[in-house]
């Protein structure tokens, strides 16, 4: 990546392993503009704190660079660098009021001068703070014990205390996940006024997707260590990259479909006009967002659906509508009863394509000395004879082939592909081949897609399943033989 004169943070393929099967943050590059607020967003897990915490320098990357305006600081301590912390829990000094707390840091911090390195005078800490608390709304507060202070406004003393040292960079780890859905909102505003008053640059912590698109400037979603999107909040919302993120970023119907022809998708059963080029006859993900749905009459629709469900949100109804097998969520100020018929029209502009993540499953494996066969953290059973077509086996358990030669398979190895359709989950631990947690859902109006993440080496098994399970669910994993297709990883050697 270049670095630019607007760029004040830069991750250079940065990554975080803790031990040999847990990699926190997988190879990322990210540029941060000076001034910008920059969102990590994503579910627990998913490298968003780690990813701070090596931008704060408490922890240190095991690969890649962190650049602050062009210099590497991936090994700098953090008191090193012009960066200061907001964490969810406030860590205020109860002992001290609101001035000491917010001073704390004021009067351990020496500045040059003269050419000496001296400490801040009673007069200066005394301004700084004061312009601190204006800042955070708490002026006249100075002399406050904070456990007198709702958990708002000691918040606001926090990030005083973090923006009075003047940092470049304000690092902000989930600061709202203790308040209350009021406070939360009303303090959302209010980081955002903070940051256009400071001008500096906000790196901001959530799981959360309405904090994302209220406060952000960019919005860097994550997943598995690796970032699946970066863009405004329109753009995310609006351009989604992947199925993960339409899923995990607002309320989303997501389909299977194919592409038929030149800018035209099938789905749902109907063929519709869209405004996304892929190849013909291509496997895609389509996403139409719950209030793009128009509800006419039966007659009028491109879909005909019936209500099955109509929920009261508020602003909207939250409308269920049972097209075919597809389950269609709509969002209308409009209301309708359960049992009635409607039509729905879908506008090319509503229409969002994706390229499927996941078209089949690919492992490296190796057949035992019982004809199984090892893949995905796990052992199955399986037909070795595909291996070599006319082949079969003999009463030992050899394989022959067409030309009569006799092989052993053991140890040797294959690539093996299964289907998103020829896997299915078994609560019994002892009744598949290889064992793991549900680590994704996601409905597709008439299934949900599933990824289960093995234990041991952290192998995914992905697959579709109408049924519904809750994510951690501990599974075992169930391939019937005949599913599981075999081929030589080297067909030039052959064992004898």
């Amino acid at each position: 990546m270049e670095n630019t004169n607007d760029t004040i943070i830069e991750l250079i393929d940065v990554s975080r392993q803790f031990d040999e099967n847990t990699i926190a943050v997988d190879h990322v590059n990210l540029r941060i503009k000076k001034g910008e607020f920059v969102t990590f967003l994503g579910p627990s897990g998913c490298g968003k704190t780690t990813t701070l915490r090596m931008i704060a320098g408490f922890d240190l990357p095991t690969g890649g660079q962190i650049l602050l305006n062009g210099k590497d600081i991936s090994l700098l301590p953090p008191n090193k660098r012009p960066i200061n912390t907001v964490f969810q829990r406030y860590a205020l000094f109860p002992h001290l009021n609101v001035f000491e707390n917010v001073a704390f840091g004021l009067k351990l911090k020496r500045i040059p001068k003269e050419g000496k390195s001296v400490k801040l005078s009673k007069e200066e800490i005394s301004k700084k703070v004061r312009h601190a608390l204006e800042i955070v709304d708490l002026e006249g507060f100075e002399k406050r014990d904070v456990t007198t202070l709702s958990g708002g406004q000691q918040q606001r003393i926090a990030i005083a205390r973090a923006i009075v040292n003047e940092p470049e960079i304000l690092l902000l780890d989930e600061p709202l996940g203790a308040l209350d859905l009021k406070m939360r909102k009303e303090m959302q505003i209010e980081l955002k006024e903070m940051h256009r008053k400071l001008g500096i640059t906000f790196i901001y912590v959530t799981h959360d997707q309405e904090e994302a698109l209220t406060m952000s400037d960019t919005i860097v979603v994550m997943a598995d260590g690796t970032i699946q999107q970066i863009g405004t909040p329109v753009e995310i919302y609006n351009e989604p990259n992947n199925v993960f993120v339409a899923d995990f970023i607002g309320e989303s119907n997501i389909f299977s479909g194919a592409m038929v022809g030149k800018l035209k998708v099938k789905f749902c059963g109907k063929e519709f006009a869209c405004l996304d080029d892929f190849e013909t006859g291509q496997l895609v993900d389509i996403v139409v967002r719950p209030e793009d749905v128009k509800m006419v009459s039966p007659e009028e629709g491109q879909l005909k659906g019936k209500i099955i469900s109509v929920v009261f949100k508020g602003v909207h109804y939250e409308i269920t509508a049972l097209c075919g097998k597809n389950e269609i969520v709509i969002q209308s100020t409009q209301s309708k009863t359960v049992g009635e018929e409607i039509g729905m029209i879908l506008t090319p502009d509503d229409i969002h394509i994706m390229e499927k993540a996941f078209l089949t499953n690919k492992y490296d494996g190796y057949i035992t000395k019982k004809n199984t066969v090892c893949f995905g953290d796990g052992e199955f059973e399986c037909d070795v004879t595909q291996l070599y077509p006319g082949s079969h086996l003999d009463e030992e358990g050899y394989l022959i082939t067409k030309e009569g030669k006799k092989i052993d398979l053991t140890d040797v190895d294959v690539k093996v592909e299964v289907g998103l359709h020829d896997i299915s989950m078994s609560d019994n631990i002892d009744a598949g081949g290889a064992t793991g947690h549900i680590i994704s859902i996601i409905y597709k109006g008439d299934h949900y897609a599933y990824i289960v993440r093995t234990d041991e080496t952290e192998e995914d098994f992905v697959f579709d399943c109408e049924d519904l399970w809750n994510e951690n669910d501990h599974v075992s994993i169930l391939i019937p033989a005949d599913k599981i297709k075999l081929t030589l990883a080297r067909p030039e050697e052959e064992k004898e």
